[in-house]
């Protein structure tokens, strides 16, 4: 597509969350600053929430990228379970071996004997989990009686819960009140401002490896912001789709016309009415544009 048209070696705007495109604005930055810190701590739940979009995903696996090895994780991506998968889970991520068919009891103490063995050996143990907004209330019970397990001096299993808003307001509920006082670190991730969206796109031409002039105009990043609300999974979308645009095109630049373009294809971003006929509009525009580039690119 538009790689080579402007000297990048690789897609600079995916929606996978890649720690190589990790860029350190003040939101996600003091959010890895607060969990290393409450790490330090010892001490039950850190919660970390944030709108859709926003980067919690990126966070956590920067995260553990980060930790030591004196660390031992346990990451569960969809933890969309009930309360004996959940258990399965963890054990599977501690690297435990048993039947299929053991029963819970004799899973919850080899689980107790695997962390014991981990403290022994000066190891911390903890248990992220993505979209925790999703995880049924028995689980977050049986999550809860999971912290219980501890020594005198710590806890043997830290939990580091990643959720959407949602997350915030069941956790208000009167039956949750035992874990909420157990969570002794919160973050809200915010979207990305103006200038730290300019910053952030530069950040990911640049390690896609564009090495060239402003590509993206002032204009184009505030009609960006405007359409994105900062929120980094839509800028992301609408820079791959004004990038093939402007590709389409035969650009050197992207205008904010191009994002104009691409927002109309683009769920959940503000809409504008466009003032650019010469390019198409919605998703057959795009391709269009991308075909005629192609045609360009080989004089046909």
């Amino acid at each position: 597509m538009y790689l080579q048209h402007y000297s990048l070696n690789e897609p600079p705007f995916t929606l996978t969350p890649d720690t190589d495109f990790f860029f350190s604005y003040s939101s996600h930055q003091e959010a890895i600053n607060v969990l290393l810190v409450a790490l330090q701590g010892g001490e039950g739940f850190i919660k970390v929430t944030g709108e859709v979009g926003t980067g919690k995903t990126l966070v956590c696996r920067q995260l553990l990228n980060l930790l030591d090895e004196n660390t031992v994780t346990a990451y569960i991506p969809n933890p969309c379970l009930n309360p004996t998968a959940l258990r399965v889970a963890l054990a599977e991520e501690l690297g435990l071996e048993f039947a299929r068919n053991i029963g819970q009891h004799r899973l919850l103490k080899l689980i107790t004997e695997r962390l014991l063995e981990l403290h022994c050996n000066d190891k911390q143990v903890v248990l992220l989990l993505d979209e925790a907004q999703a995880i049924p209330d028995d689980s977050l019970e049986a999550l809860r009686l999971l912290t219980n397990l501890e020594t005198e001096k710590r806890k043997l299993l830290q939990v580091v819960l990643f959720g959407q808003p949602e997350l915030d307001v069941r956790l208000a509920q009167r039956n949750f009140r035992q874990l909420k006082q157990r969570i002794v670190f919160s973050y809200q991730l915010h979207p990305l401002t103006r200038l730290a969206l300019g910053e952030y796109v530069r950040h990911r031409l640049h390690v896609a490896g564009y090495q060239g002039p402003a590509l993206f105009t002032a204009r184009a990043i505030r009609q960006l912001h405007c359409s994105s609300r900062g929120i980094p999974r839509l800028v992301n979308l609408l820079c791959h789709k004004s990038l093939m645009a402007a590709y389409g095109s035969g650009s050197a630049e992207i205008s904010h016309d191009h994002i104009k373009c691409a927002a109309k294809d683009t769920e959940d971003v503000l809409k504008h009415k466009p003032r650019w006929p010469a390019i198409a509009t919605g998703l057959a525009g795009l391709i269009a544009l991308t075909s005629a580039g192609l045609l360009y690119a080989y004089g046909l």
